[in-house]
């Protein structure tokens, strides 16, 4: 298996992102956060902001541009942008008439966009925000809630951004986007895993003889195995799957998407798309305008998927307008629609770099508008974190993040002392982390996405950054770990990352309690703070295998040890004992939220990573040797392997 091509994996995306933007430089600029139209739509005009890690290319900056998104939010390999990132092209983007967010219905996504969407009200931004769930798979038709938003994005970016262009206030763009997304069903398969840049392993290998069936976008396995088949055959079981979830009252005209997943060719799928063809036409359908080609992949995985859209006049008036973006285009703009210089769309269908062209009206053909939307992009660099390389500062900007300035400076010299002492937390909790990436890569490859020990990594040193230079500009103990929090959720993204940032925020806020008379109670109350911080964000509870299945057991123990009266050293003696014991029985549960849980019984025999990366870092705040946050048995391998250098996202961890 060959990792994908870089100089430095760890600068991948951000690579990615400023050759991409530099081809397209007459069509999306860079913003703090992603990018936006380069040829800003009518104030007047709701914006359509997309948004997700990278990873997927095309999507999801290649679908910025008239008929489409006006901006795009950027996150790193399969990683959701953080919270800073979204409002901030959110902002860039909006005009006058407000702005509607749409992710994938994956829990990273869902917090930091959710996050985004109450701060761009609170700056007087009219800001909605809405998940596709187009996945059959991911979880049964009575709980579409909870499904994933795989290759239907397209359909429900599409939707919106057509109802955008013909004027619609920001509640009917909204009634677009819903009703698409009603309307969408997509079942996908993989034939082979894909790897992170960098990693010399894939995240998860399909055995001979056998499809994985029910694969998402980010690396997961299939949720079952089919045996492996013919093109003919796998067209009747994609086809007939989806035609059980025709919905009620649909008619017979729908919208096809045969979408590969970045390794299988064009000339394979257009083998497909004749039986699917066949099969859609023995099946009484009527096709309007087909896309076949690389729609919403997977890095380098092996598969494709199939998304049928149960048409209505609406949602067919919406599917064929036209569209001009980087990697999507379909119909004729206006000459010098929406791209600088005045480029005339008028050459038809067709993507940057795709293959296939797009039919033209009921059973036109397989033509695609080929591949969409560049999705790649890197955090960002934040307070205290500095660049290797001065041209990718200048191509990607910084998106604003809370600094100490309005934080507590220091008090007294025992402030002075403890700031410096979080200084040296945060730097050991960084260099535990560096040591245990792979490892944690590894847990998080077996149902997840592989990439929790890198995003980790990135937020803990970001973290560490922050602190040293509120520390150095004068600033106490808890503006320092603020200043923490808020780096590690903007750097890191995804799921954990903003749960850590919300952990660190209100431990900062317990600590603030001065005089210190009892620093083991101090202490308690300040894990305490951060651990319930992290259950209401996340809406998690002990037992739905999550770091707060550690995290609850050793904040109870230092609570006790403190009601004991017990010396700080001795409690988290027991502390850490307690956590590393519950994180290793995390192995025995079945996740029940984030991205796992279309796996849950792959999981079980594994730890969470989130539950045991919780210990290690608490384990190294405190200043433990660094075993005493290794779970026994859990960590084995040293280097190698999948899961290397991916970037956080998924899993409620």
């Amino acid at each position: 298996m060959v990792s994908p091509l870089a100089d430095d994996p760890a600068r991948f995306v951000e690579d990615a992102l400023e050759g991409f933007v530099d081809l397209y430089r007459d069509q999306v600029r860079l913003v703090p956060g992603g990018v936006v139209r380069a040829v800003p739509a009518p104030r007047s005009q709701v914006a359509v902001v997309v948004g997700g890690g990278s990873g997927h290319y095309p999507a999801f900056c290649g679908v910025v541009g008239p008929g489409l998104a006006h901006g795009a939010v950027v996150g790193n390999v399969f990683t959701s942008p953080s919270t800073a990132d979204a409002v901030s092209v959110g902002a860039a983007a909006a005009g006058d008439a407000g702005v509607l967010m749409i992710t994938g219905n994956y829990a990273g996504d869902v917090m930091n966009f959710t996050l985004a969407r109450d701060e761009l009200r609170r700056r007087g931004v009219d800001a909605h925000f809405l998940v596709v769930t187009d996945d059959v798979a991911s979880a049964p038709a009575d709980e579409v809630d909870r499904r994933r938003g795989i290759a239907g994005d397209l359909v429900v970016f599409k939707a919106a951004g057509a109802a955008a262009a013909e004027g619609a206030n920001l509640d009917a763009v909204v009634a677009a986007a819903e009703h698409a997304n009603a309307r969408t069903r997509t079942l996908g398969v993989a034939f082979d895993g894909c790897t992170l840049p960098g990693a010399d392993a894939p995240l998860f290998t399909v055995p001979d003889g056998v499809f994985g069936l029910g694969v998402g976008i980010h690396g997961e396995p299939g949720i079952g195995e089919v045996p492996a088949c013919t093109a003919s055959e796998l067209a009747g079981l994609l086809v007939d799957r989806l035609l059980e979830e025709r919905p009620e009252g649909a008619g017979p005209r729908v919208a096809v998407l045969l979408n590969g997943l970045g390794r299988t060719k064009y000339e394979e799928l257009f083998v497909l798309w004749r039986a699917v063809r066949a099969r859609l036409d023995a099946a009484g359908l009527e096709v309007v305008q087909p896309d076949v080609g690389e729609l919403v992949t997977s890095l380098d995985m092996a598969g494709c998927s199939l998304t049928l859209v149960w048409l209505d006049e609406d949602l067919e008036r919406w599917w064929t307008a036209p569209a001009q973006t980087p990697a999507y285009r379909k119909g004729a703009l206006p000459a010098g629609g929406g791209v600088a210089g005045g480029a005339d769309a008028s050459a038809g269908s067709g993507a940057a770099g795709a293959g296939a062209t797009a039919g033209s009206d009921v059973g036109a053909g397989a033509g695609a508008t080929g591949a969409w939307g560049a999705d790649g992009g890197p955090g960002t660099p934040r307070a205290g974190e500095t660049r290797r390389d001065a041209a990718v500062d200048d191509a990607w900007p910084t998106a604003p993040v809370a600094v100490a300035e309005a934080g507590p400076r220091v008090v007294d010299d025992a402030d002075a002392a403890e700031a410096a002492a979080v200084v040296d937390a945060l730097r050991r909790v960084a260099d535990v982390l560096a040591d245990l990436e792979t490892r944690l890569g590894r847990l998080d490859a077996v149902a997840g996405d592989g990439d929790h020990g890198r995003g980790m990594l990135r937020g803990s040193r970001a973290a560490a950054d922050a602190a040293a230079a509120a520390a150095q500009d004068g600033h106490g103990a808890v503006a320092c770990l603020q200043d923490a929090g808020h780096a590690w959720a903007d750097r890191a993204g995804g799921t954990s990352g903003v749960l850590w940032g919300a952990g660190l925020a209100a431990a900062a806020d317990a600590l603030a309690t001065r005089p210190v008379d009892d620093p083991t109670a101090r202490v308690a109350a300040a894990v305490r703070a951060g651990v319930d911080a992290v259950a209401t964000l996340g809406k998690a509870r002990p037992g739905d295998k999550t770091m707060l299945d550690s995290g609850e057991p050793l904040a109870a123990a230092l609570e006790a040890a403190a009601a004991a009266g017990d010396a700080l050293d001795a409690a988290w003696t027991g502390a850490l004992a307690a956590g590393r014991t519950a994180a290793a029985a995390t192995a025995d549960l079945r996740p029940q939220v984030g991205r796992a849980r279309p796996l849950a019984e792959r999981s079980v025999g594994t730890p969470d990573p989130g539950a045991v990366s919780l210990v290690a870092v608490l384990a190294a705040a405190a200043g433990r040797d660094p075993q005493e946050g290794v779970v026994a048995d859990v960590l084995p391998v040293r280097d190698g392997g999948a899961g290397g250098t991916g970037t956080d996202e998924g899993e409620q961890r």
